[in-house]
């Protein structure tokens, strides 16, 4: 965290025999009406590095270019048309030395913190990378919407504004953000932080008269929306894709990065990266191949640990190309996420991700394939055979944080047992064939009692944990649709009579996987249309009642040898309140403060922060109860089950 320096009061010395008019004659009223008025936002004090150490592009033509042998392009930002707060976060401001209401309170804020209006000390730039988007090397992307303004020196920390207009890599977009993506983007930077997961902050979003056309679901109805911009906060922004700048003509789309060639620029970003952002492998590796080893193992290491807490809070973020991948192992660049709501390990938030290649159980073996590219990307720096042995180490560790995160999850805390991976799949399955909302079931598991030596009421015990975990659960007419398949039926059909009569073809316009994942749709919506409600709600007490029956001889072994029963379990409960959410960024949540923010009222949007800020609070406070009050949608807690409408996707 940024140790922020402290701000020094006006002085209240008062010279003996110098009268106060002598005082204020000696300071022009100009200046003092300047100092009185000035921004805090113009107190901040930049120190732009990473423009002085990375090559930066030496035309300003404007307009959409390819961008050679440079890191970096000057850029002017598009001033909005009436620009206005729609909701800050005090906590992420103050990162910068910056206070919250402050800011709010800035009749200038707006303005600066939308690039309408330039931060003194600011150098506006737009940063140029690649990327494999969907498997494929797309070429030249960079920042198409973000504006670099600056590194501030506090904490050192570098702040973007996104929706600020266009730059050399907008390509056939606008540079524009609009209300509904810049608050998703808001509010889930700040939620993934209070959740303990790295990513990038967001400190304000700032919304305008100004307007752009969208079409909001592809459906040939575009509409006006307003133009809207995130601040964004982070370190760095270095991505992946920014070492692919350099990459040869691809084989299979036949592009190839924009700097290919200019290898000397790639070892200057490594130098670059490494001296400022992993010092300790710069001091403790003087020799540049070793130290090169060092980094890449660093960033695989940060990269696994990351998607392990992807996973433990059942995020998804549904465009894991290399362009989104942080350098330093943040959740970066929030488009079309989700969190889960009921348990579906093929959960897929983005819409246009046919193939299922972002869906939750894919993000793991996806980030390693990124990782690979990373690594190709830092060849001849990084030796391909020392990358390999490097990532030969991912899955082991990968495993080994999801492993260590889910036993907090369900309170195993004392003895780690192989069979925990068994009795944690089991889990999973038992909450994927039921339904079961994936927070609020691990949160309602640290309720579930240790058995005590000799207690003779452990029917009566599991029968009460499986109530309070059925409550959690799909209805019947929830998991037919949760199971309807995505694919036409005649388009099925097609699709298997072409895989047994013409598998090359087949190979062309689709895949087993995805065909597998749409019989298997079929064959349990089958069994569903056969079941009664009753008949399912039995069957489904029946597969809890197993599974807590063997967590609970686990949670016993927990207590083996220890003296104080009552404060292990203590213990225990503590460790999973802490690790468990209560609260967590669903869409209809989102959804609700951007229908509430595009009718006017931007309270919504604070007071879901304000929430989101205690993700694990129990706190049954007014604030909480009263948070979902927006007319957009009827109320819901937000600690409850969603409603039947919140599945619906949010497109961005």
């Amino acid at each position: 965290m940024a140790y922020l320096a402290h701000r020094l009061g006006p002085s209240r010395i008062v010279l003996p025999g110098v009268s106060v008019i002598r005082l204020l004659g000696s300071v022009g009223m100009d200046d003092m009406g300047l100092s009185m008025s000035r921004s805090p936002l113009e107190r901040l004090d930049f120190d732009n590095v990473a423009l002085r150490k990375l090559p930066l592009d030496s035309s300003e033509e404007p307009g959409v270019r390819q961008v050679k042998g440079a890191c970096f392009s000057r850029v002017k930002p598009q001033p909005l048309t009436k620009p206005r707060f729609v909701a800050v976060s005090h906590e992420a401001l103050a990162l910068l030395g910056l206070s919250g209401e402050e800011v709010m309170n800035d009749p200038l804020g707006p303005e600066y913190l939308s690039g309408s209006k330039l931060l003194p000390g600011s150098e506006p730039a737009a940063h140029c990378y690649c990327g494999h988007q969907f498997g494929q090397f797309a070429g030249q992307l960079g920042d198409g919407a973000a504006c670099y303004l600056g590194e501030v020196k506090v904490g050192r920390w570098e702040i973007q504004v996104k929706g600020a207009g266009l730059t050399p890599y907008s390509r056939q977009a606008d540079g524009r953000k609009v209300l509904r993506s810049s608050i998703r983007e808001f509010l889930c930077s700040e939620v993934m932080y209070f959740l303990g997961v790295p990513t990038t902050r967001a400190g304000s979003v700032v919304t305008s008269d100004s307007r752009v056309i969208r079409d909001v679901y592809y459906s040939g109805h575009p509409r006006h929306e307003r133009c809207s911009v995130v601040l964004r906060i982070a370190p760095t922004f270095l991505r992946f894709g920014s070492f692919e700048i350099f990459k040869e003509t691809d084989e299979h789309t036949g592009r190839r990065g924009p700097s290919y060639g200019r290898d000397e620029i790639r070892g200057q970003m490594m130098d670059y990266v490494i001296e400022m952002f992993y010092p300790e492998i710069q001091q403790n590796y003087p020799d540049r191949v070793e130290r090169n080893v060092a980094f890449f193992r660093e960033v695989m290491l940060r990269t696994a640990r990351l998607v392990a807490q992807w996973q433990c809070v059942g995020f998804c973020h549904g465009v894991l190309n290399t362009d989104n991948m942080s350098i330093l192992g943040l959740t970066l660049d929030y488009g079309p996420y989700g969190f889960m709501d009921r348990f579906d390990p093929d959960f897929i938030c983005n819409a246009s991700d046919n193939s299922g290649r972002y869906s939750y159980q894919a993000q793991p073996a996806i980030c390693r394939w990124n990782l690979v590219k990373l690594a190709e990307a830092l060849a001849p720096e990084l030796p391909p055979d020392r990358a390999e042995a490097v990532m030969d180490e991912y899955l082991d560790l990968y495993n080994g944080f999801y492993l260590e995160n889910m036993r907090k999850k369900l309170g195993l805390l004392n003895q780690d047992e192989p069979e925990d991976e068994i009795l944690i799949t089991e889990l999973l399955q038992t909450m994927h064939n039921t339904g079961a909302d994936f927070t609020n079931t691990f949160r309602s598991l640290s309720q579930i009692s240790c058995p005590n030596a000799g207690e003779s009421e452990e029917e009566e015990d599991v029968r009460k944990a499986a109530d309070l975990l059925l409550e959690q659960c799909a209805n019947l007419e929830e998991l037919k649709a949760a199971n309807k398949p995505t694919m036409d039926p005649r388009e099925l059909a097609m699709l298997l009579s072409m895989a047994q009569s013409n598998p090359a073809l087949f190979q062309m316009i689709s895949d087993r996987t995805t065909i597998a994942r749409q019989l298997d749709r079929l064959s349990k919506l089958k069994d569903l249309m056969e079941t009664s409600q009753e008949e399912l709600k039995i069957k489904q007490a029946e597969e809890w009642s197993r599974w807590i029956t063997r967590y609970r001889k686990r949670l016993a072994r927990e207590l083996e040898g220890q003296c104080d029963v009552q404060a292990v379990q203590e213990e225990r409960v503590r460790v999973m309140d802490s690790t468990n959410p209560r609260v967590i960024l669903r869409n209809y949540i989102a959804q609700n403060a951007i229908e509430a923010a595009e009718n006017g009222d931007f309270s919504e949007v604070q007071r879901v922060l304000k929430v989101l800020e205690k993700p694990f609070s129990s706190d049954e406070g007014e604030e909480q109860q009263q948070a979902s009050t927006s007319t957009a949608r009827t109320p819901v807690p937000y600690d409850s089950k969603p409603p039947a409408w919140a599945n619906e996707i949010c497109v961005t």
